[in-house]
C-alpha cells in the first residue's frame, strides 16, 4: 500500500460518518494518559488530584469551545494550525502545525511502549518490543489502507472503552454506597487519611496538572478529522457539545471512584489504579479484562496519533509551509507519506526499547510531551481571541453559529491560567527539564516559521 502510485490534484474524501466522528469524539481521549498516567498524577497529588483533574477539565472544555467556535465555521484538516496562520501570520500556522505533529509522533512511541507492556503482562512469553513491533505495523497499515478503515477501527475502540469505563463507574459507585457484596463503604477515610485532602500541599496540585494535561490531550482530534467527514461542521458541532459531560463522566467521575476506594499513596493504585480497584472489588478475573481494556484504549490513542500527524502534515504541505510529498495522495486518497514519517517514530521508540528497560522509555516519553500540549492550548485561544475581535472590527460575528462563552473574559482567563502553568513547571526542579525542552522544540519551530514566511515575503 505505501508503494502505490501518488495522486495529485485530489482532495481528501469525506467519508467519515456522523456515527465514527461521535464515536471518535467520545472515545479520543481516553487512553493511557488516564489508565496508566493517573497513577503518578495520584502518587503526586494525592485525593487533592480531584483538584487538578477539575481545573485542567474545565480549561480544556473552554479552549474546545474556542476551536470549535473556529472548526465549525471553517472545518479544515489543519485545524487549528490552519487558523492560527489566518488570524496571527503564517509563521504561527507552521509552528503550531509542526509542533502538534511532533507531540503525535512521541505520542505513538508512548501509546506503542504502554501497550505493549500491558501485552508482556498478560502473554509473559512475548517480548515488549515484539508487541510494540505489531502494534505498529497493524494500525499503520490500517492508516494506509483508507480514512474509513481508520474510521472503523477507531469507532470500535472508543465504543469498548466507553463501555469499560462506564461500567467501571458503575462498580465503583455500588462499592462507595455500601451496596457490594461482602464489602462495607469505604466512607471519606481514603480522602480525607493519609495526610488529608492534599498531603502534600497545593503545590503538588500544581505538578500533577502536567500529567492531567497530558492525558486530557486529544479531544482536539474531532477537528482535525472534520476534513474528512461527510457533514464536517454538524460533527464538530455535535462532538464539542458533549466534551463537558466527557470530562466530568470519564475523568473526574472514574478518578473519584479510584481514590475513593483506595488509599491514594497504594503501589498498586501507583502502577495501575483501575486495575487495583477491580482487584480490591475481588472480581474473578478483573485484573485481565482491564488490561485487555487498558490496551484497546492505548491502540485508539495510537491509531488516532497516526491519523492527527498525517493529516497536520497533509494540510501543512498543502499550504506550502511542508514538504511537499506529505501533501500527495495515494491511489486511496490517502497521505501515504504523512502516516509512514509519523509511525517512524514509533519504530524507533521500539528499537530503543529493545536496549533499554521499559519503564525509563514510559517516563521520558510523558515527562517529554505533556508542555507541548500547554503550548498548543495557548495558541488556540490567543487565535480566538483574534478571530473574534477581527469579525467584531468588521462587523461579521453574527455570522458565527458557534460562539465562545463570556468572551472575551473567559477566553482572557483560560490565557492566564496556561500561562501559570507553564510558570510554574519552570518553578518545579522535578518539570523544569521538560520545560526547557519544549521551549527549545517551540522556539525552533517559531524561527522556522518566521524564516519561511520572510522568504514568501520576498518572493
Amino acid at each position: 500500500m505505501a508503494t502505490e502510485t501518488p495522486v495529485t490534484g485530489q482532495s481528501l474524501r469525506h467519508s467519515l460518518s456522523i456515527r465514527q466522528m461521535t464515536m471518535i469524539a467520545i472515545g479520543g481521549v481516553i487512553g493511557a494518559g488516564l489508565f496508566v498516567g493517573s497513577g503518578s498524577a495520584i502518587r503526586t497529588a494525592g485525593p487533592g488530584v480531584l483538584i487538578a483533574y477539575g481545573v485542567v477539565g474545565a480549561v480544556v472544555v473552554l479552549v474546545m469551545r474556542m476551536l470549535a467556535e473556529l472548526a465549525v465555521a471553517a472545518p479544515d484538516s489543519g485545524s487549528f494550525s490552519t487558523y492560527a496562520g489566518r488570524e496571527i501570520g503564517h509563521w504561527a500556522g507552521l509552528a503550531i502545525g509542526w509542533l502538534y505533529a511532533y507531540h503525535w509522533c512521541v505520542i505513538i512511541g508512548f501509546e506503542a511502549i504502554a501497550g505493549a507492556a500491558i501485552a508482556h503482562r498478560l502473554v509473559p512469553g512475548v517480548p515488549s518490543w515484539l508487541a510494540a513491533l505489531v502494534f505498529m505495523c497493524v494500525l499503520t497499515g490500517v492508516n494506509l489502507v483508507s480514512v474509513r478503515s481508520f474510521g472503523r477501527f477507531e469507532f470500535w475502540f472508543a465504543l469498548i472503552k466507553v463501555c469499560a469505563i462506564v461500567v467501571f463507574i458503575a462498580l465503583g459507585l455500588v462499592a462507595i454506597l455500601g451496596l457490594f457484596p461482602g464489602r462495607a463503604a469505604p466512607g471519606l477515610d481514603n480522602l480525607t487519611g493519609q495526610g488529608g485532602f492534599l498531603p502534600h500541599g497545593l503545590s503538588a496540585v500544581m505538578a500533577a496538572m502536567l500529567a492531567v494535561f497530558l492525558s486530557f490531550f486529544g479531544t482536539e482530534v474531532i477537528t482535525v478529522a472534520a476534513g474528512e467527514a461527510q457533514r464536517p461542521a454538524e460533527a464538530v458541532r455535535r462532538s464539542m457539545r458533549s466534551v463537558v459531560w466527557r470530562i466530568l463522566v470519564f475523568y473526574i467521575g472514574s478518578i473519584f471512584v479510584v481514590v475513593t476506594l483506595l488509599p491514594w499513596n497504594s503501589t498498586e493504585v501507583t502502577a495501575s489504579p483501575y486495575t487495583a480497584v477491580l482487584k480490591n472489588l475481588g472480581i474473578p478475573g478483573a485484573g485481565t479484562v482491564m488490561d485487555l481494556i487498558v490496551l484497546t484504549a492505548v491502540l485508539s490513542c495510537l491509531n488516532s496519533g497516526v491519523y492527527a500527524s498525517s493529516r497536520m502534515l497533509y494540510s501543512m504541505a498543502s499550504r506550502g509551509e511542508a514538504p511537499a510529498i506529505f501533501a500527495r495522495l495515494n491511489a486511496r486518497t490517502v497521505p501515504a507519506a504523512g502516516v509512514l514519517i509519523s509511525s517512524a517514530v514509533g519504530f524507533v521508540t521500539v528499537a530503543a526499547n529493545y536496549f533499554l528497560p521499559t519503564e525509563v522509555i514510559f517516563q521520558f516519553l510523558l515527562n517529554s510531551s505533556g508542555a507541548v500540549a500547554v503550548v498548543v492550548y495557548l495558541c488556540i485561544t490567543v487565535t480566538q481571541i483574534r478571530g473574534r475581535l477581527r469579525l467584531r472590527r468588521t462587523g461579521a460575528e453574527d455570522t458565527l453559529s458557534v460562539r465562545m462563552w463570556g468572551f472575551p473574559y473567559l477566553s482572557g482567563l483560560v490565557l492566564v491560567v496556561l500561562a501559570a502553568v507553564i510558570l510554574g513547571m519552570g518553578n518545579d526542579t522535578g518539570k523544569r527539564e521538560s520545560l526547557v525542552l519544549t521551549l527549545i522544540v517551540t522556539a525552533i519551530a517559531v524561527v522556522a516559521g518566521l524564516v519561511l514566511q520572510r522568504r514568501k515575503e520576498i518572493r
